[in-house]
């Protein structure tokens, strides 16, 4: 068959039938890759290329965020912190691995990530009672895999180079990304430091020889400040790609195929007499994409048999504006097994002056190098037509010919095997096991009598927060779930880099004001000046739910949450002025409380709040906080009601004496049980009006005054839904409340973090 016949679109679809990612791929050049019109760039495997939309979404983000250094605990900080988080996580899922299994390390790239195992190492060395450490590495390793003999050498260390065919199934390293190394956390302990730089020291003393290591994995060996503004372009990389492609299976799919038809026709090129115009260096025939990759390596020869010089192949590619890569490719393994190379020779090569990385492509007629060639997941049809044309005009001697019966046996090869199915392994969650409610968890529920104040004590105001940071629904009745208040901050808004979004960044929060409506099974998303639209209150997940699952951070926890679709997003990111979307907890995945030492009982379920299911407040001490402020300049616009908002609690106790609820240990409203875990912390965010969205000083400058630097408010409670029941009951507004006091009032313990949210 005619060789341009053969070098058509036609011809590829015979023999593949996966290509693109749904859009006319040509189109999809000219939107995201329009720079590299008329160039045909066939380097992917050194430098992949950047769509247009990821420069556009990353610089909108750098030009409305302020990203601080992550090592300080100011706002700009912590969303650092939890955007570099996010991407950790990312990263984690684009592998199929979980933060339980493995931490993220961020280096400048695999190198520094391999060089970080080499000097952290325990190496031993040999010694007459102990065999000591042996390294072990494949002939065919990457430089910065071999090079790590540098350092072992001078330890005594046994060096033992293992060539490939020795080795039985092995796996295939894959580096990508920013530069992470990827560590099992069971085996992190065997890495030990000596040099400590900033972040990477839980204490030591300068004057002494006392360090202790940070306990966090990622902490522990990120030595400086990670380059967290290229962390922060490596997730809007992930969004952009999934966003192009759907999947990686698609990438490897359509470059694969890319790759095996272009591995047919050049293997299968001839001159005009016959010879074989490209000598493949492949260990098979490119009949599957789970034991090959989008990447070619070849010699040309003209039609006496001998090797044309990769130098030559690039000179002539450049004029074409082609883009391969020449030389050993940091392989010299490799090289030396498929061109044939023997030591000796390699020693000659440096002799005549041939070294890594120059133009030397011959020596004695003996190729140096090769050619390569790989294609990425934007690659098209017409690059490995214009490539095959380009071979065929500038070193085939005429006429061009074709080894037919290698084509057919190829074509063959490649029918019986396209149609195999690839099964992906679904990582999910592990079920959480179901805890037991143990004696101590009931105890001071029993025999819980009123305190001094007999019925004095009343639920005067129920308040929900359905998305997390948005505004409250006051509510006179409502369920008590597994989780805290049904529905109680089951969602939340997550900026473009997927990190939540509380007042603290975004003050418009507090003007969405969500509605439930459990009879039609709906959340109503309202705010001023916007059309209502609404999201289900339940969804499905599995198989074939409708809403792609995600993971993002809450106090710290990892969350398995469900993104609640376009519309929802479409709708924030009008309101906001910034791209966000709206997702929820998935209602698989459990989260508990962070223990504490001093206790038990069973960890209670949580939602997407910061530290326990509810809070409480007291209104006799908003009066007395409203009391300080009235007397202070320019406060008395703030009623008790505005302050009350302020302070976004899930109820409000009528009580006798202000802060008498910090020396409070149990709590029963109505005929549900409660326990006291904790007082909680204030921070700027309760001078946030949360009817206007403006910002003063107060309440929390009062506060501190009164309190004398003490900057809590209210008391966080939680309690256990008995075995097998989906609710504890009903509260309602007007309830009876009865406490027990165990501990002096300021005595009870303080939570970090804040439920203000």
């Amino acid at each position: 068959m005619d060789f341009h016949k053969l070098n058509s679109f036609e011809t590829f679809r015979e023999v593949w039938s996966h290509y693109g990612y749904g859009e006319n791929l040509e189109e999809l050049r000219q939107r995201e890759f329009a720079r590299i019109k008329g160039t045909v760039y066939l380097d992917h495997a050194a430098t992949t290329l950047y769509p247009q939309s990821l420069v556009t979404d990353y610089c909108q983000d750098m030009s409305r965020s302020v990203y601080g250094n992550p090592h300080s605990h100011n706002l700009s900080s912590r969303l650092t912190h939890d955007t570099v988080e996010r991407v950790r996580y990312r990263i984690l899922q684009h592998f199929n691995t979980t933060p339980e299994d493995y931490s993220v390390i961020f280096t400048s790239g695999c190198t520094a990530a391999l060089k970080l195992v080499a000097e952290g190492f325990p190496w031993r060395p040999q010694t007459e009672s102990e065999a000591g450490s042996h390294f072990c590495y494949l002939t065919d390793n990457h430089t910065s895999v071999v090079g790590i003999r540098g350092l072992t050498s001078d330890w005594g260390v046994v060096i033992l180079p293992v060539y490939p065919q020795e080795v039985e199934n092995r796996g295939k390293d894959k580096a990508q990304g920013l530069g992470a190394l990827l560590v099992r956390n069971h085996a992190a302990g065997i890495l030990k430091k000596t040099y400590f730089g900033g972040g990477t020291a839980a204490a030591y003393l300068s004057g002494e020889d006392f360090y202790v290591q940070a306990a966090n994995v990622s902490d522990r060996f990120e030595d400086g400040t990670v380059s967290f503004l290229d962390i922060v372009a490596l997730n809007h990389s992930f969004e952009t790609l999934y966003r192009i492609t759907g999947c990686m299976l698609n990438i490897e799919q359509h470059t694969f195929g890319l790759a095996r038809y272009t591995y047919m026709l050049l293997s299968s090129l001839c001159h005009g007499n016959r010879r074989p115009v490209a000598q493949m260096y492949t260990q098979g025939q490119f009949e599957s994409p789970s034991t090959q990759g989008a990447i070619l390596n070849f010699n040309l020869m003209d039609s006496h048999g001998k090797i044309i010089g990769y130098s030559q192949v690039d000179r002539m590619a450049s004029l074409y504006n082609i883009h391969v890569r020449t030389g050993c490719f940091c392989n010299t393994g490799a090289c030396q097994s498929f061109l044939g190379i023997t030591n000796q020779q390699m020693r000659r090569n440096l002799q005549a002056g041939h070294v890594c990385g120059d133009t030397i492509d011959l020596v004695d007629g003996q190729p140096t190098g090769s050619v390569r060639v790989s294609f990425g997941y934007m690659s098209t049809f017409d690059d490995c037509q214009k490539f095959l044309s380009f071979v065929a005009e500038c070193f085939v001697e005429k006429p061009v010919t074709m080894d037919q019966a290698r084509l057919e046996r190829l074509k063959a090869a490649g029918a019986s095997n396209e149609e195999t199915t690839v099964n992906i392994t679904e990582v999910t969650h592990k079920d959480q096991e179901k805890k037991e409610i143990t004696e101590s968890s009931q105890s001071g529920f029993e025999f819980i009598c009123p305190d001094s104040h007999e019925g004095a004590y009343t639920l005067t105001n129920i308040y929900i927060y359905p998305i997390k940071s948005c505004g409250a629904v006051e509510v006179h009745n409502w369920p008590v779930g597994p989780l805290g208040l049904l529905y109680d901050r089951g969602w939340m808004v997550v900026n473009v880099n997927g990190v939540c979004l509380s007042q603290k960044r975004e003050l418009r929060l507090c003007l969405i004001r969500p509605q439930v409506h459990l009879s039609s099974n709906e959340l109503l998303l309202q705010a001023s000046g916007m059309d209502t639209i609404s999201v289900p209150l339940e969804i499905r997940t599995g198989v074939d739910a409708s809403y792609p699952v995600c993971q993002t951070k809450v106090c710290g926890d990892r969350v398995e949450t469900v993104d609640c679709g376009d519309e929802a997003a479409s709708w924030l990111s009008d309101f906001l002025g910034q791209p966000c979307r709206l997702i929820r907890q998935s209602p698989n995945f459990t989260r508990g409380m962070k223990k504490k030492s001093d206790t038990a009982i069973t960890s209670p379920p949580l939602s997407l709040v910061n530290e326990a299911q509810y809070l409480m407040i007291n209104r006799a001490s908003v009066e007395l906080i409203h009391k300080v402020m009235s007397s202070r300049q320019d406060n008395s616009e703030l009623d008790t009601q505005n302050i009350i908002s302020r302070f976004r609690a899930n109820f409000v106790i009528a009580g006798v004496e202000p802060f008498e609820e910090d020396g409070w240990s149990h709590l029963i409203i109505g005929n549900i049980q409660f326990m006291v875990k904790g007082q909680c912390v204030r921070c700027q965010m309760v001078g946030i009006d949360q009817n206007t969205g403006s910002k003063t000083k107060e309440p929390l400058m009062s506060l501190s005054t009164h309190r004398r630097g003490k900057v809590t408010f209210g008391v966080y409670l939680t309690h256990h839904v008995p075995e097998g029941s989906t609710t504890a009951g009903v509260l309602c507004t007007g309830a009876p409340c009865f406490v027990k006091c165990t501990a002096k009032t300021g005595d009870l313990p303080k939570t970090s973090g804040g439920f203000l949210t």
